[in-house]
């Protein structure tokens, strides 16, 4: 099979369920302008299957949004490192449910299923690839060069996103309902410690998330802080690119050996996350940050093999400070000097955090609003997630903010504390979006609930016209 063929099977396949039928959300209108019935900010696999998603319920008037350049969504080609993806190759996401939607499919098109069954892990420049695809095989409707600055509740339910970019000509964009698929850090911002930021200057660190002019430091030693995938990730990505010295220190005795997302993969912990109570979903996602992942041993194995890697265990940072040639760490086991620093300690999730929720944030609910955990399992990271319906909506901390708040979903990483593995986690993808569209859809149906009440009642066309004349019965 080609692509070609693939490309035509799939629009047969999507042929024989009806995809693409008249929209059913009532029209609105405003005097500033068209009005979306769903704009989704972020084009990367989580807004590509929410609006697929959106899509096959017919609620079509929508708008995908996404600051990058068409082509370099998400992270794949921007500062992720890893040479394949963590997932298991056979978990299917954003396809929802249509073989010839899967990776599977675009592969073999390719590469036929001797090449499927060679593949170990998803190489990450394909799996961009594959995304490309999707969204050009569906025809979604995305703007790029689009960032949202600003969420301003208007009146009549509707949101005013304040944007800018080349790719729109207006400063606004109207919508009844938002969603944030903003990937891993949409939901606050990515972390470097202030022993680092404060006393550092900018050019003698990066935080893995942004990019690194890799070449500027061939010949040096680097030292990388964090003891997760992504540390291995850019030590390896450094030594290939011709770094003298790559030291990975971490914080732990012992790296992680169980990957806790293994075993949600297979337990029904995934799909039937939120069925849980908030004790369970607490005790979960408490129990989860205490493992996090660990590298893949691939990954591992790939930095290791390097001359010149080191790993330092037991090693947190105690302090760091600049001199003439760089940049001196301090550990309990002594003092290192590196000509950069790359930052690899992760995230934190807050709404305060976001800039586009500045005028909404005091409204939404957190975890620490919402439940009291146990002194045992208590997590200051976990309390400041927002605490969403199993819809992915925001939540109020009161009655006033009620208003401000609905119609705005939480589709990035954040949602993990109330929804599970979703959102931004391969894994989670597949049962993740179809709880969001089923949650959008049902918000706009109560929405219009008068209205749409009134119009069954007061339905009349005639459809059935047929007659019948009794026959005269044979003498």
């Amino acid at each position: 099979m080609s692509l070609e063929a693939l490309n035509q099977r799939v629009k047969e396949d999507l042929a024989y369920l009806a995809y693409g039928g008249a929209n059913w959300v009532r029209s609105t209108e405003h005097a500033d302008g068209h009005v979306y019935d769903v704009i989704i900010v972020g084009g990367g696999q989580s807004g590509l299957g929410a609006a697929f998603g959106l899509l096959r319920e017919r609620i079509s008037n929508i708008l995908v949004i996404d600051e990058n350049k068409a082509g370099l969504e998400g992270p794949w080609e921007t500062y992720a490192r890893m040479t394949t993806l963590r997932t298991p190759k056979h978990l299917t996401s954003i396809d929802l449910g249509i073989p010839s939607l899967t990776f599977r499919s675009w592969w073999e098109a390719q590469f036929g299923s001797e090449g499927w069954e060679a593949v170990d892990k998803i190489p990450r420049g394909d799996w961009m690839n594959y995304l490309r695809w999707y969204r050009n095989v569906l025809n979604l409707p995305i703007i790029n060069e689009v960032k949202l600055k600003l969420i301003e509740p208007a009146s009549e339910g509707i949101h005013q996103l304040h944007v800018e970019g080349p790719g729109v000509d207006s400063g606004t964009l109207l919508a009844r309902k938002v969603v944030l698929a903003t990937g891993i850090q949409g939901g606050g911002e990515w972390h470097v410690p202030p022993m680092i930021a404060e006393r550092l200057p900018r050019e003698l660190y990066a935080h893995t998330s942004e990019a690194i002019d890799f070449e500027r430091l061939r010949g040096k030693r680097i030292a990388v802080l964090g003891g997760g995938a992504s540390a291995f990730d850019n030590a390896s990505f450094a030594l290939a690119a011709g770094s003298a010295e790559a030291h990975v220190f971490v914080r732990r005795a012992q790296l992680p050996s169980v990957n806790p997302i293994r075993q949600m993969e297979q337990s029904g912990m995934i799909e039937r996350f939120h069925a849980l109570g908030p004790a369970d979903k607490y005790a979960v996602i408490s129990h989860f940050f205490q493992y996090n992942q660990p590298p893949t041993n691939d990954t591992f194995n790939r930095a290791a093999a390097w001359p010149g890697f080191e790993l330092h265990l037991n090693s947190p940072w105690l302090g760091v400070e600049a001199n003439e040639d760089g940049a001196v760490v301090t550990t309990a086991k002594g003092k290192f000097a590196f000509d950069f620093l790359v930052i690899s300690t992760g995230l934190l999730s807050d709404p305060a955090l976001r800039p586009e929720l500045k005028l909404v944030e005091n409204h939404i609910a957190r975890w620490a609003d919402c439940y009291e955990a146990p002194a045992e399992q208590r997590n200051e990271l976990l309390d400041a997630h927002p605490f969403l319906t199993s819809g992915f909506a925001m939540t109020s901390r009161s009655k006033a903010g009620e208003s401000q708040l609905h119609g705005l979903f939480v589709f990035n990483y954040s949602a993990l504390a109330s929804c599970g593995l979703s959102a931004s986690a391969i894994s989670g993808t597949k049962s993740a979006v179809p709880k969001l569209v089923s949650a959008i859809a049902d918000q706009l149906f109560l929405d219009d609930r008068e209205m749409i009440l009134q119009q069954f009642f007061d339905y009349d066309e005639q459809e059935f016209t047929a007659s019948w004349v009794k026959s005269s019965v044979p003498s």
